[in-house]
This record gives C-alpha cells, structure tokens and sequence, in this order.
C-alpha cells in the first residue's frame, strides 16, 4: 500500500449549504420540526431523521399539542439510555415564538434519578401515573418493566414517545416490541417513533407489517440536512486496511491508526471491542499507546479530568479517555463532557477515546472525524457512529467517518474471518453512500405526461424523447423517467418504494452471496444478482405482496443503489478509487450526469450493472494487492454450482422471458443474462428429475 492510497473515501459529497435546515419559522421551528408537527393530529407518527436534525425539539412541539388541544393525559418520554435524557431538559420554547414552554418536572425525569431501571424507578412511574403532571422521561428499560408490572391498560390516553426506534424489534424476545404491539392492539395510546436509521443491522424487523402501516411516516434525509447546513460543505466516508497492530508498527511497511489520525482535526475514536480480532486484549493500554503517539503525558486537567497530551509542536491535546474501567473517572469525564456551558467551546476538548460509549444521543458539535477501529456487525451503529460527526458548527466544512480494519493474514481461518469483516465494511459503507444521496421518485416512462411542476430538468430542459431527469432543489428529491418500469400497485407497495428503499437495500448489500459474488466473481451476469438475488430477498422480506409488486420493490430497490454507484463514480471525476472528487462536483450532479449520459434509460440497463462493481475499484485502491488476491482466492475456492434454489429462481426468470418473448431463453445465445436463464432452467429441470424439490 502507498501513501497515496492511505485516505481513500468511498465516497466523498459536497452540499450547498443553503441553510434551509437550521432556519427557524416564526412558531422557531426548524424544517424538519415544522414538518413534523404539520401531522401531530396523527395518532401514531414514524419520525425518520438524521442526528441533529431536532427531532428531541420536534416531539416537544408535537407532545405540547397533543397535551393541550387533543385531550392526552400525560407524555412518557423513553429514551435508551440515561444520558439521552438531557434530549429533554427544559426548553423556553416561548422565547422562540411558540405558545408554551417546554417543562420536566426535575423528579419526574427518572435518566437522573439514582439507582437500577427496576424497583424504586417503576414505582416512580406508578406516581406519575396517579399525578397531576404532564411529563415523564424514563430509559426503555424502566418502561419495560413498569408495563410488565402495570399492563398496557394503565397507560390509555397518555401519549407514549419512544426515542431511537431502532431498539425496537419484532422478535418476541424483544420486551418493547412486544409491549408496543400491544399498545397498538388495544389502540388507546398515542405513539411518537424518532429514529435517525429505520433498519436494524440484523433479520429482524422493527415493526410488523401490519403494526408499521399504522404509522403516518415523516421522513426528512441526510441530503436534506447536510444540505441545508451554514457551515458543514463536505463529508467523507472510507475504510483502511492495515497489517500487524492497529497502532504500533511490526515491520517499517507497516500501516497504523497514525496514518489517518490527524490531531488537528477533533476526533472521535471508537476502539475495537476487547473480543474482535483488532483488540490487543489489553483497552487501556491501547488508549495509553494511542496517546504516547501523539506526545508527551502532561497530566491531567482538575476540573474535567481530562488527559494532556503535548504534541511535538508544542500544542497541548485535551484528550476525555471514556475507556478508564474506574468508574469515578470515567463518569467524571462524561460529566465534563455533557456540560452546557461548554458546548460552543471548541477548545474545550480535541479527542474523545471510546469504547461502547459517545455514539448515539452523544452531541459533540464540533467533532469532525468519526474513526472507528474494527468492523462494526450493525448498521445502525455505523450510521450512529457517523452521526456524531455530522453537526453543523461555525468554521467546520469538512467531516469524515473512517472505519479502520485488519487485512487478512496467511492462515486459513484468519482470511475467513478477515474476508467476513472486510464484507461487512464495504456493506456499512454502500449502505450510508445511499442514506447520503437524495431520494428518488422512478417514474414508467410516458413521453405524453411532460415535465413535472417544481423539478429542474437541467439546461437542455425536458425533453420527451430522451432521458427526463427533474431535480428539486427545495426537497432534495430527483424524478427519473424509466422505460419498463413496474409500478407499484397496492398500498403497502407504494410505501415501501416512497419510504423504504433504504431499509430493501440494507438487506441486499448484507447478503453475503450478492455481495461475494457481485465483488470478486469475474464470471458474474449482473442480472443473476440485480434480479435473481435480489428478487429473493424482496419475496423473503415481503411475503404477503403479490408476485407484481414484489417486481415492482425489486426494481425501485436496484434503480436507488445502481444510479448511486454510478453517481458515486462521477463524483470522483470518473476515476473511482482515486480519491481526488471533481472540484465542485454535489451527487445531485453525479446522478444527472449518469441518466443523462445514456439515451434512453430503461430497467434492463440498470439490471446490467453490478451494483458492487464500484466498490471493488476502491477496494482494490484500499487493501494490498496480496490482501485482495487472498480474498479473491479463499471466495473462488468455496464457489459452487447452481444450487436447487438458485435454479428455481433462474427457472422462474426463464419463464417470464418465455412470456415476454414468446420462446424460451437458449443455452447458445450470445446474451450472457438469457445463457445463465436457459442454465438455469436446465438445471431445474435435472433437479425436479432427482426429486430435489418438495
């Protein structure tokens, strides 16, 4: 690896920063807020929106209402964790122009009351019910088990918000997924759900079908926030791969978390976990050996308890170690770093060193680099952990999240596991490149609809005959014209292509096959991934649509992530991996450039393209050339044949094409995607034979 490759992003996006999202209305609310608040006579509301965004400010406004004009009792508040409790502290909401206050009796916000979730704190739940106050702000945890104690009966007529959603799950171990089910299912509660990433990171849902389409979804992107900041004009996201130990070098070659630590730039460092391959075993010696790179010990600072560190060129660093096992410390520091008065004080600290802490609810503003040892197995950790850099702050222009992993070694199990994370970051990766680029509306081409009105269609203006790609600046949404394009017929259907594409492609970038195989198989037809594969996971995932909205999520999901890739790589000047970003070059501009380059855009292009083949040019920048050929070969080795399910599927496609075209795709046609159908078929056929299927 060379120096030159140290740093590479996989992706790098530029914002116009036109200040829409931090301008406030004349009742002082934000963009988002105010777009909240437009449904608060919704009685069960999904609120999907980055950190900072104010969705804490957004639920006050909304509770407030809710509490004086639409007859609710009370509003429990629930967050995950104690320190997400200050979310909710007092705010004069008067000062700003609405008509009330936002108050929390000191007593009744139980993040700040001492002792375990259960006992003492469950019994304070049982006085706020039988109180006269309004408000109550408990960790889930303590709502658990005061609904285990209670029943959901106790807590009629009483709105129940529940901050970080993502903990919530449909897998009936999940106690507060449980007990929100059956809140629904007795339908005497109203429900706020706030979520900065709607997907777990793993199978499970976090809302039943049926539950999910209860609620009145209010999505406001990435895009929309990043774009609409005062300072923050680009953000970067990328993996490193090193050899030996993450911080000291074994051999002069060697790579370290010193080659993109730069202590100029205040930073976030999340080591690994103590049971990860990364992890010396020894945490504290880790943080020690962190900080003896970057100077001299200078003591620690009396007030904050914070490390000094001074560097050789003389500055003194201001380091908070939120790894300490002494507890006193440790809570000390985190004090310290929750202090308000402190919070517009850029000085006050320049790197945070954590493990299982600082990632979401931390609000440090002016954290610019996010840089995180280890794989991490949950994308909504990543999308977390990137958040914390993703404040807007006077004089920051530039953040960037880098997720710092072992190369694989010679051993066998070592490359299998190595191979595992290294999928896992490419995926953690693709997946915030899509939650970055502005939302899609796919349209079925239909040349005698023209333009439509609030979208930009670019100098050349709205064309019938060609490409028709309209860009609004104002909802950071593109609408792109496709031929062939399903669409979606029921309602479910609907939702899921306007507000769940993320959630479909999340999915398909963790599933191990798409991605092997879309990364390293040099044989790979792209369509046995962007509709076989892919196809699978949609009929998994949403069993009860039928056969042509299934197709319809396929197609919207794939168009989303194809058009970002190659979005991605004219953001990067066209020469994907270099790492050096067209000069003023947004996505929104990447994407145009694409639709635009090609006459017609039809569905089946866009299944052409190997979603992943963006991501195996930066990974080929990223990891030495020997690192790449053992992933490449241990991948190949365990390759097999068409398994029976993986001919069905070719099987199923081969009839459609029968349908289509009037003949059955031929095992000689010169079109790679019809031989693989025909293939396919054929070994259906010999397995039906065998009696391999039921």
């Amino acid at each position: 690896m060379t120096t030159e490759t140290k740093s590479v992003p996989s992706i790098s996006v530029t914002y116009a920063r036109n200040g829409n999202s931090t301008k406030a209305n004349a009742l002082g609310m934000r963009a988002m807020q105010e777009r909240a608040y437009e449904k608060r006579g919704e009685q069960y509301l999904l609120i999907k929106s980055p950190p900072a965004s104010g969705k804490s400010r957004a639920l006050m406004f909304i509770a407030l209402d809710k509490l004086e004009n639409q007859g609710l009792k009370q509003a429990i508040i629930v967050v995950p964790e104690k320190a997400i409790g200050a979310s909710f502290y007092d705010v004069p909401l008067s000062q700003f122009g609405f008509w009330a206050d936002w108050r929390v009796e000191p007593r009744w916000n139980l993040c700040n009351a001492p002792g375990g979730d259960n006992g003492g704190k469950v019994n304070a739940v049982s006085a706020f019910l039988e109180s006269n106050d309004k408000v109550l702000v408990c960790t889930h945890p303590t709502f658990r088990f005061a609904v285990d104690q209670f029943g959901v009966e106790k807590f009629d007529n009483r709105l129940i918000a529940v901050d970080e959603f993502h903990h919530v799950s449909v897998n009936p171990d999940n106690k507060l997924g449980a007990h929100l089910g059956q809140f629904i299912a007795r339908d005497r509660v109203h429900i706020v759900a706030m979520t900065g990433s709607y997907f777990r990171g793993d199978a499970e849902a976090v809302l039943a079908p049926q539950d999910e389409a209860k609620f009145e979804p209010i999505t406001y992107t990435y895009y929309e926030q990043l774009n609409g900041y005062q300072y923050l004009k680009q953000l970067d996201i990328g993996y490193f791969f090193y050899s030996g130990s993450y911080i000291t070098k074994e051999r002069q070659s060697d790579e370290t978390i010193f080659d993109v630590l730069d202590p100029n730039e205040k930073t976030i460092i999340h080591i690994p976990n103590v049971n990860s391959r990364e992890s010396t075993k020894q945490k504290q010696k880790e943080v020690e050996d962190i900080m003896s790179g970057l100077g001299a010990w200078d003591g620690t600072d009396s007030a904050t308890g914070f490390q000094l560190v001074r560097t050789p060129t003389g500055r003194v660093l201001r380091i908070a170690d939120l790894v300490d096992d002494d507890t006193g410390k440790r809570d000390r520091v985190m004090a310290a770093l929750k202090d308000s008065t402190q919070k517009n004080n850029r000085d006050y600290v320049d790197i945070i060193i954590a493990l299982g802490m600082a990632k979401e609810g931390f609000d440090w503003i002016w954290c610019e680099h996010a840089l995180t040892v280890g794989y991490r197995a949950s994308l909504t950790e990543v999308v977390q952990i990137i958040g914390r850099a993703t404040r807007d702050a006077p004089g920051k222009l530039r953040a960037r999240f880098t997720n710092l992993i072992a190369a694989p070694d010679a051993s066998e199990e070592a490359v299998a596991e190595a191979i595992n994370d290294t999928l896992k970051a490419i995926a953690a990766s693709l997946l915030m490149e899509q939650v970055l680029a502005p939302r899609f509306d796919f349209k079925p081409k239909h040349p005698e609809i023209g333009p439509t009105e609030g979208f930009d269609y670019g100098t050349g203006g709205y064309d019938s005959e060609k490409n028709n790609v309209g860009f609004n600046p104002d909802t950071g949404q593109f609408q792109i014209e496709i031929k062939g394009l399903t669409e979606p017929k029921s309602k479910e259907a609907t939702r899921i292509c306007n507000e769940d594409l993320n959630e479909v492609i999340a999915s398909f970038i963790q599933d191990k096959t798409a991605l092997e195989r879309g990364l390293f198989d040099e044989e790979l037809v792209p369509e046995e991934i962007t509709q076989v594969r892919m196809g699978k996971i949609i009929k998994d995932k949403y069993p009860e649509l039928d056969e042509e909205d299934q197709e319809a999520v396929r197609q919207h999901a794939i168009a989303a992530l194809n058009i970002t890739q190659q979005a991605k790589q004219n953001v990067l000047g066209g020469n994907t991996g270099s790492g050096e970003p067209s000069p003023n070059t947004a996505l929104i501009e990447g994407v145009r450039r694409f639709a635009l380059s090609v006459t017609e855009l039809d569905i089946d292009l866009i299944d052409r393209i190997n979603p992943f083949g963006e991501a195996y040019a930066i990974l080929a920048k990223s990891m030495s050339e020997d690192s790449l050929k053992q992933v490449a070969a241990a991948i190949s080795a365990k390759r097999t044949n068409l398994t029976p399910d993986e001919a069905k599927d070719l099987a199923v496609r081969a009839f459609r094409f029968k349908k289509e075209r009037g003949r059955l795709p031929a095992l000689d046609s010169q079109d790679a995607w019809e031989k693989r159908m025909a293939e396919g078929a054929a070994a259906f056929m010999r397995y039906k034979k065998e009696g391999r299927y039921e």
